[in-house]
C-alpha cells in the first residue's frame, strides 16, 4: 500500500538533498519484516524477509516481488508450523532468487529441542520453490547473508552453536548449483562469534563481517572481519573495537580492492551506540572509520559503496528521530566517510528500521526495512522507500555509456562494463550500448568510439 511519509534532512553545506519518490508498504493483520532487497535485471525489486500474518506458521520466509514503482506483482511464503525466517535475497543469473534464513520447521535439531537450521531456498523467477537446503545439526544454526559464486554455487555465511569450538561460531558454507554441500568452515573460539555477511572477492575468496567476543580488545565484543581463500581457509582476521560492544553487520569489498564495513560501536559513540562505518586496505587494515550518532541508540544495517566513490548507509536512529522511538536512517557519505546529508522515516513513537539499502541504476537509492508507523493492518508492516536520483548530470538527461553517472564518458565506464561482461551479468539491459539485447564486445568497441569521438 502506497503511504504517505513523514521525514526529516539533516543536510551537509554543498549537498543538495534527494527526495522520497513513493514508498509501499506489505503486511497483514500481524507482524511482518523486509530484511534485504536488490533491483532486479527488469527494473524490479526483491525483498526478502519473513511474515507472521501468512503462511503456514508462525512465521514463514517471505519473498515478495515488485515492479520499478513497488507495486507488488506476487509474493511467495516458505515454511511449516514453527518459526521460519528470511534474513537476505540475491537474484541469481538464471533470473531465480536465491534466500538464507533460518527453519525451526524443517531441522536437525527439532523444535521441541530449541534448534533451528540455516535453510537455502531457490526458486524460479516467478519465486516457485525449486529446491531448498537445510544445514544444522542438533542445536541452534542460523543463516545471515547469501551469494551466488562465480561457478554458479552459492557461498552462506551464519552461526553454529552445533559446530565448532564454542557457544557461538560463524559458520561458513559453500555449496554447488543445487544447494549441496560442498565445505564448510567454523571461525570462533570459546565465546560468542556471529558471521552478519559474507562476499565472495575479486581472488575468488570470501570476506566475512560480523562480531567476536572471543578475541580482540577486551570489550563485550568487537567488530571481526575474516578473510578466507576459496576453500574457506582463513588468510587473515581483524577485530575493530574498544571497551564496549562494537558488531559488524555488513561489508563490501570497494573498488580499490578494500573494504567497507558498517556497524555500531559502544566503545566510541556519543551515547549508548552509534553507527560505525570502518575502511580498510585489501589486507584489512584500518584505513580510517566513522561513527554518526547521539546521545541515545543508533544501528547500522548496510552499506554500499556509490557510483561518486562515497558510501550509502541504512539503519535507525533513536537520538534523531524527532519524537519518533526510532526512525529509519539513511546516511550519504564522501569517499572519506564524511557525511554529506542524512535523512529520517517515520512517525511519533513508534519503532521504525531500515534493514537494506542499494543505489539504483539511475542513480537513486532503495531501502527495505519496516514500520510501526505506517503499518496498515498490523503491529509492523514491511516497508520499500524509493529515494530519487541524488545530483548527478545524467539524473535529468541520461548520457548514453555514462555507467556511473558522473555526466563523463570516460575509461571508468569502460572499466565498469568489462566488469559487467566478465561477471556474466551481460543479461543488464542498462549496458546495452547498441541496443542489440546482448552485452558483449561489440558495446566495448562502440563505448571506445564514443568516447574517442
Amino acid at each position: 500500500m502506497t503511504v504517505k511519509m513523514f521525514f526529516t534532512i539533516l543536510l551537509t553545506f554543498g549537498y543538495s538533498q534527494p527526495e522520497i519518490q513513493w514508498s509501499e508498504t506489505f503486511g497483514g493483520w500481524s507482524a511482518d519484516f523486509a530484511h534485504s532487497v536488490q533491483q532486479t535485471t527488469d527494473g524490479g525489486y526483491i525483498i526478502g524477509g519473513y511474515t507472521r500474518s501468512f503462511g503456514n506458521g508462525n512465521s514463514d520466509v517471505w519473498l515478495i516481488k515488485t515492479d520499478s514503482d513497488g507495486q507488488e506483482q506476487w509474493n511467495r511464503t516458505f515454511g511449516g508450523t514453527n518459526n521460519d525466517t528470511g534474513r537476505f535475497v540475491q537474484q541469481t543469473l538464471d533470473g531465480g532468487y536465491i534466500i538464507a534464513g533460518r527453519t525451526e520447521s524443517f531441522n536437525n535439531g527439532g523444535f521441541n529441542n530449541g534448534g533451528s537450521d540455516v535453510w537455502l531456498i531457490k526458486t524460479d523467477p516467478n519465486g516457485f520453490e525449486e529446491w531448498n537446503q537445510m544445514f544444522g545439526g542438533i542445536s541452534t544454526d542460523f543463516g545471515w547473508s547469501v551469494q551466488q559464486t562465480s561457478d554458479g554455487g552459492y557461498i552462506i555465511v551464519g552461526t553454529t552453536f552445533s559446530f565448532g569450538n564454542g557457544s557461538y561460531d560463524a559458520w561458513l558454507i559453500k555449496t554447488d548449483a543445487n544447494g549441496q554441500e560442498q565445505w564448510n568452515q567454523t571461525f570462533g573460539g570459546s565465546d560468542y562469534e556471529y558471521g552478519h555477511s559474507v562476499e565472495q572477492t575479486l581472488d575468488s575468496g570470501y570476506i566475512i563481517a560480523g562480531r567476536t567476543e572471543s578475541f580482540g580488545n577486551d570489550g563485550a565484543s568487537d567488530v571481526w572481519l575474516i578473510k578466507t581463500d576459496s576453500n574457506g581457509q582463513e588468510q587473515w582476521n581483524r577485530t575493530f573495537g574498544g571497551t564496549g560492544t562494537d558488531i559488524g553487520y555488513f561489508v563490501q569489498q570497494t573498488l580499490d580492492a578494500g573494504y567497507i564495513i558498517v556497524g555500531d560501536t559502544g566503545s566510541f559513540s556519543n551515547g549508548w551506540m552509534d553507527v560505525w562505518l570502518i575502511k580498510t586496505n585489501a589486507d584489512g587494515e584500518e584505513e580510517w572509520n566513522q561513527t554518526f550518532g547521539g546521545v541515545n541508540n543508533e544501528q547500522g544495517s548496510s552499506v554500499q559503496q556509490t557510483l561518486d566513490g562515497g558510501y550509502i548507509i541504512t539503519g535507525r536512529t533513536e537520538s534523531f528521530s524527532d519524537g519518533i522511538y526510532s526512525a529509519i536512517w539513511l546516511i550519504k557519505t564522501d569517499a572519506d566517510g564524511e557525511e554529506e546529508w542524512n535523512q529520517t522515516f517515520g512517525e511519533e513513537n513508534n519503532d521504525n528500521r531500515g534493514r537494506s539499502v542499494q543505489q539504483v541504476i539511475n542513480g537513486g537509492y532503495i531501502i527495505a526495512g519496516y514500520t510501526q508507523s505506517y503499518a496498515i493492518g498490523g503491529s509492523v508492516d514491511a516497508l520499500l522507500i524509493k529515494i530519487e536520483c541524488e545530483n548527478y548530470p545524467s539524473c535529468e538527461e541520461e548520457i548514453l555509456g555514462d555507467f556511473n553517472n558522473d555526466g563523463l564518458l570516460n575509461v571508468t565506464d569502460i572499466v565498469m562494463l568489462v566488469d559487467i561482461i566478465l561477471n556474466n551479468n551481460s543479461d543488464n539491459p542498462s549496458f546495452d550500448v547498441n541496443g542489440d539485447g546482448l552485452v558483449n564486445i561489440v558495446d566495448i568497441i562502440i563505448l571506445i568510439d564514443l568516447i574517442l569521438n
